[in-house]
């Protein structure tokens, strides 16, 4: 038994969806079309058989009301004719039958509904080789039966004809209903058929360009196979855009890496000749080796980080956003001596709890702090405000630089974009990005605007629960 339903399933595994699905219409349509056409047949058989034994009753009833004076007879019993009716009546007592023989057969129970003890009954027969069908039925008043036959050939002929009239549309509903099956499957999965085929380009060609073909028409009157088609070109447009952003990525980390492995090659080469250096020129590339092995440290650690896309998952705990900003302005002033950083804390702020990371926190409040002073001028101050806002922590941090320039505010926050005025100045374009990918991973809003009266001006929206 289970080597047959393992057959039946990798029969089913190995036929197409569509001649599945075309399989089970055709043998759904089938079904109903049989059990109609049986159906049919039934009615249409018990419905002439009723009609007959109508006939035979209303010919009893009337040979009932002429037979008040006849005795035991045999009558006409030949049943030759097909619209006439042969009958005879037959007595309770056997002693009481004519001398004739009956033709119509009569048995114990034709005694009885003579006597009264059997209720009118219809039989099915042969008399003279011909069918009929005959109706029992007591005299009034007498201990007699009156038997009425008549030949029911004309029935089964009817029946027949039914039969096989009722076949033949049933027949054609099957061709039917396996046409439409075949039509049903190959129109409702022709979107799956498509999307099968670009799936398949895909793969071949590697090359998430592709989409399904969508049938023209408002929205609201798209079926599922359309919306599963709709949802499969936004995959492929999502798909699309994650190569594009790796490759893009890949490329911009070769260029900004060139560089400094140059530079890296290039004092290694020198530190590798330095009994022909003095000890100043020894020390000065020394410390240019270990500057830019530093740079090039921090830039592969940024792009790992970057690259995954997503913050990593550590415990998650309550963090004062006050107690870290007023850590990170600490820090920047002290690497970022010449700029003159402020900070201004809301009371309200100053004890409100946020659940974060805070090492990764830490690092966004740094990445704009050193933003911001990485553009100001010298002895310029970079205002940082903490406030409360419905529902939010707000922090704006404010400098006094070039400010940005509407071409370049969309791609503030792209890996590796930097500015005009910023290509001379270091930095590997990073920075900003990383700050929104921890802002996001802490549901966060980042953005950039021009502040008024000159300078940048980036918020960040932190949601208070």
């Amino acid at each position: 038994m289970s080597g047959r339903r393992s057959l039946g399933a990798r029969w089913r595994r190995r036929r197409p969806l569509r001649t599945r699905l075309a399989l089970a219409a055709s043998a759904a349509v089938a079904l109903v079309a049989v059990g109609v056409c049986a159906a049919a047949f039934v009615i249409i058989r018990y419905q002439m058989t009723r009609q007959l034994e109508l006939h035979l009753t209303q010919t009893a009833t009337q040979l009932t009301q002429r037979a008040r004076g006849w005795g035991p007879t045999v009558g006409d019993t030949s049943c030759r004719y097909q619209a006439v009716p042969c009958m005879q009546i037959v007595p309770s007592d056997p002693a009481r039958d004519p001398r004739k023989t009956y033709a119509l057969p009569v048995v114990d129970a034709t005694r009885q509904v003579a006597g009264g003890r059997h209720t009118a009954y219809y039989s099915e027969l042969t008399v003279a080789g011909e069918p009929v069908r005959m109706f029992t039925t007591k005299l009034p008043g007498r201990s007699e039966a009156l038997q009425v036959a008549l030949r029911s050939d004309t029935v089964d002929r009817g029946v027949r004809q039914a039969a096989w009239a009722l076949s033949a549309v049933g027949a054609a509903g099957v061709l039917l209903a396996a046409a439409l099956g075949y039509w049903v499957s190959r129109t409702g999965l022709a979107p799956v058929a498509r999307l099968t085929a670009t799936a398949e380009r895909i793969s071949a060609t590697r090359d998430a360009r592709h989409r399904i073909e969508l049938p023209t028409g408002p929205p609201a009157r798209e079926d599922e196979i359309t919306r599963l088609a709709t949802s499969f070109n936004i995959m492929l447009g999502e798909l699309e855009q994650s190569v594009t952003a790796q490759r893009r990525l890949v490329a911009d980390a070769s260029h900004e890496l060139r560089t400094p492995l140059t530079a890296l090659r290039t004092n290694a080469e020198l530190l590798a000749r330095a009994d022909r250096l003095t000890d100043a020129q020894r020390d000065r590339a020394a410390a240019a080796l270990g500057r830019q092995l530093r740079e090039v440290t921090t830039l592969v650690n940024d792009l790992i980080e970057l690259a995954r896309d997503e913050e990593p998952q550590p415990l998650v705990e309550q963090v004062r956003p006050a107690a870290l900003l007023e850590h990170a302005v600490t820090a920047a002033r002290e690497h970022w001596p010449q700029i003159a950083f402020t900070l201004r804390t809301d009371p309200a702020a100053a004890g409100t709890t946020v659940p974060g990371v805070p090492p990764r926190l830490a690092r966004l409040l740094s990445n704009l702090l050193d933003n911001a002073a990485k553009f100001s001028p010298p002895e310029g101050p970079v205002e940082t405000e903490l406030s409360c806002v419905p529902g939010a922590l707000e922090l704006t941090i404010r400098d006094h630089g070039p400010g940005i320039a509407p071409a370049d505010l969309p791609h503030v926050f792209d890996r590796f974009y930097r500015a005009q005025a910023a290509r001379a100045l270091p930095g590997s374009g990073l920075g900003l990005a990383m700050a929104r990918q921890i802002a996001r991973a802490h549901h966060a809003d980042l953005t950039a605007e021009a502040a008024p009266g000159g300078g940048a001006l980036f918020r960040l929206r932190v949601p208070v629960p």
